[in-house]
């Protein structure tokens, strides 16, 4: 009996078999028509991509060309817009750069103008070539970075410099390395990274105690020349826009989001010491953000320019005459946009410019006279406006998109 249910069951076994067998074989058919199908559409969709690519990398190609041919054109427009300019008072432009302007100073005795670029150049110009036809210049190159903030020391050969890439400021000396090539030699380890928002201002102190950097959020920083820190400052106005150094050297200013210029007075010992940093004076009555101030040669007269539509000049001369707060001398409307003024004051006080875009007017402080205007000097915004004492009250401009200067 149990040994016709044991060949019964394996005659059963071996009739399902062969059904097992198709079945599997089906599967195995089923799963390898579902896979070839799957592939061949990401193939399909692959060589699409791929027949796609070519184009693609044409139309990126001709387009590149097509944006390299523009800014070649708009290049030679700017030159011809150089060439274009002209007046009475213009004695001459500096020319060198192959890229924007970012920066420059003039030194201590007024002998040389330095400026810097994004072509990731120093050039150094000697104020005796500034009557000549041909305007001789020296020139260092910065390894791997670009300048964005030129400031001489006292020392005429010594040069801070602040580094884009880099982001930190750099003390250098300028020595001749020939007849047109200089070398930066640092002077000490580039200084300790203190800021978290961009830099938009250093500079340094006619006396050598200290040197400052700003940020465009409301942090000042104070350092000696070896890069350590003697003080920080938070200006409080939500952003700064402008921050300067006195030409005395004594007081430090700062402009920003709020509608006043706030001074501070870097105090030291009679031994050279350093002490501390006290709030001086404010300049109070604009009625919205200011964006542009100046010190006079001795800080005894400031202008400032605000979003407001007016710029307004003031009496500092605070300890000689007793006041406690400053006396506001003019209040005169302004044209063009606030946003992007610029105003510089000659050394005496007498005489105020006032940039915004690409034109410059010149005033007179006692009337709020316009002695001169120059229109559409650059065609485009102003990276710098100043003045010097050393040459007396000729101004310098430099701007974006021409890459020179021009001084009266």
């Amino acid at each position: 009996m149990l040994m016709a249910n044991v060949a019964e069951a394996t005659a059963s076994l071996q009739a399902t078999v062969p059904q097992i067998a198709a079945v599997l074989a089906a599967l195995v058919l089923l799963l390898f028509v579902i896979w070839r199908f799957v592939l061949g559409k990401e193939e399909s969709e692959l060589d699409g991509s791929r027949r796609e690519e070519p184009a693609s990398g044409g139309n990126g190609e001709l387009q590149s060309r097509s944006q390299k041919k523009a800014k070649g054109l708009q290049r030679r427009d700017h030159r011809t817009q150089q060439d274009t300019f002209a007046h009475c008072l213009l004695v001459g432009s500096l020319k060198g750069h192959s890229e924007m302007i970012t920066s420059m100073d003039w030194s201590s005795n007024g002998q040389h103008l330095i400026t810097c670029s994004e072509d990731r150049t120093l050039r150094l110009w000697s104020t005796r070539e500034f009557q000549n036809k041909e305007h001789r210049h020296s020139r260092a190159s910065i390894v791997l970075d670009h300048v964005t903030l030129v400031r001489f020391t006292s020392e005429t050969r010594v040069v801070a410099l602040w580094l884009a890439l880099a982001d930190t400021l750099r003390l250098c000396k300028i020595q001749r390395q020939g007849d047109r090539t200089l070398q930066l030699v640092p002077l000490c380890a580039d200084f300790p990274r203190q800021h978290k928002a961009e830099v938009i201002a250093i500079d340094i102190a006619a006396t050598g105690r200290f040197l400052m950097t700003a940020s465009n959020d409301t942090t000042i920083i104070l350092w000696t020349m070896k890069g350590v820190v003697l003080s920080s400052i938070n200006t409080n106005q939500m952003q700064n826009f402008h921050v300067a150094v006195s030409p005395c050297g004594r007081f430090i200013g700062s402009c920003g989001f709020t509608p006043d210029v706030k001074i501070w007075e870097v105090c030291f010992g009679k031994t050279g010491e350093f002490r501390e940093v006290t709030r001086a004076f404010e300049l109070k009555g604009h009625k919205a953000g200011v964006v542009s101030f100046a010190f006079s040669n001795d800080s005894t007269r400031m202008v400032s320019a605000s979003k407001d539509g007016t710029w307004r000049l003031w009496d500092t001369e605070l300890e000689f005459r007793g006041q406690r707060d400053p006396q506001l001398l003019l209040s005169v409307p302004l044209t063009g946009d606030p946003k992007t003024l610029q105003i510089a004051l000659s050394p005496d006080g007498h005489v105020a410019a006032l940039a915004s875009g690409g034109d410059v007017s010149v005033l007179r402080t006692a009337t709020g006279e316009v002695m001169e205007t120059f229109a559409s000097l650059h065609g485009g915004w102003f990276a710098e406006l100043g003045s010097h004492l050393s040459v007396g009250s000729g101004l310098e401009f430099c701007s974006e998109p021409h890459r020179h200067l021009h001084w009266m």
